[in-house]
């Protein structure tokens, strides 16, 4: 009894602590994303004065957090709006691998590092965070701004690729030949190919089927539903996120509207799980000797994400300031550069710290650059 009323107490202080944390952001007008990591590094391994939470419980909740942020960006697309966005967005998806892949695999290199290690940091340097991204997006009211859309766009072909590349780099890691290589990347390209043909054909009937004048009713289906999808997604070498994501789409008219009122309150918090727990697992400890490295490769990315958001917004909106919105909003790395390191972390041990520090530093800058920039 006594270990369960303090881990109570620890928890509850923690939230209340978060919630002191966003109080404080939205006096200064900024995002509470930055705050809500810097507390996780505080309270988490080697930090200031560590907490013993429930690693599991946290664990979970920042797992559902990324789920939600995923699922409500998706509520901003229809079926259609998503081939478009596919079909137009390739160019800005192909400059942005020839532009932010490319630094995370000429640093490795230079460092002296096995080549599967170095593919890996190039992974991490490539992909955004979608799950910081769409919260800065929803924070400043910007979801639906045609440049936006154009940001967006971008995130979805990288979490496409990441349903590919997850696949390939894993078992190259595990030291696989070349035909499980071949078999684990055909089954998620399979899987994808059929997950998005489904939405874009039987989404309509999907929402019609599932409409429900109850909001407890919706909130239960569309919630199973999305923890379905992504459990699947997951199980069969795909992100969750990307499941997540797509159910999200597949919703139109009346559930859509009901779903994003009532996910609201529970995207913001588990999205502030999912920053603290993120804080928390980084080891202080293990950045100082990383840090420069990692500033000056998170500021030449910074550059070179900033270049792809700016080419990508040409041709949704013709207003500079726009476009200048658009390549900030790219800076952020987060989750899945986090995934790609924890793959290579027996390879290479300098891998985890830097990408951890590396993540860190632009998941700081990227919302503030956004929110100073508005």
């Amino acid at each position: 009894m006594h270990d369960y009323s303090a881990t109570l107490i620890e928890l509850g202080s923690a939230f209340v602590g978060l919630a002191l944390l966003c109080r404080a952001a939205s006096a200064c007008g900024l995002s509470p994303i930055p705050l809500y990591l810097l507390a996780g590094l505080a309270v988490g391994k080697g930090g200031l004065a560590p907490m013993d939470l429930s690693q599991n419980f946290i664990g979970l909740g920042a797992e559902i957090g990324v789920l939600l942020l995923l699922f409500m960006m998706g509520l901003e697309y229809s079926g259609e709006e998503l081939k478009t966005s596919l079909k137009q967005g390739l160019p800005s998806g192909l400059l942005d691998f020839v532009l932010n892949f490319p630094p995370g695999l000429i640093a490795g290199f230079l460092l002296g590092w096995q080549p599967i290690a170095a593919l890996l940091l190039g992974g991490a340097t490539w992909v955004s965070s979608s799950g910081i991204i769409a919260k800065v997006l929803a924070e400043t009211k910007r979801a639906s701004d045609p440049e936006s859309k154009s940001v967006l766009s971008v995130l979805v072909l990288e979490d496409l690729a990441m349903a590919l590349y997850l696949p390939f780099v894993s078992v190259l890691v595990a030291g696989g030949t070349a035909d499980k290589i071949t078999t684990s990347v055909a089954i998620a390209t399979t899987a994808v190919l059929l997950i998005l043909v489904g939405v874009m054909r039987f989404g309509s009937g999907i929402s019609k089927l599932l409409s429900h004048e109850s909001d407890e009713i919706i909130l239960l289906t569309t919630f199973g539903i999305v923890l379905l999808v992504a459990g699947i997604a997951h199980g069969i070498q795909v992100s969750e996120a990307i499941g997540a994501f797509l159910v999200g789409i597949a919703m139109c008219g009346t559930i859509a509207h009901q779903s994003h009122r009532l996910f609201m309150p529970l995207r913001d918090l588990f999205a502030a799980m999912f920053f603290f727990f993120f804080g928390m697992e980084v080891d202080p400890h293990s950045l100082p000797p990383v840090l420069l490295l990692a500033v000056a490769l998170g500021l030449v990315t910074a550059l070179t994400k900033f270049a792809t958001g700016w080419f990508a917004a040409k041709g949704a909106t013709t207003d500079a300031r726009g476009r200048i919105r658009a390549g900030l909003a790219l800076i952020p790395r987060g989750e899945f550069s986090i995934v790609i390191a924890g793959l290579g972390a027996t390879l290479q041990p300098e891998l985890g710290p830097l990408s951890a520090a590396y993540v860190l530093f632009l998941a700081i800058v990227g919302p503030i650059a956004l929110k100073l920039a508005k």
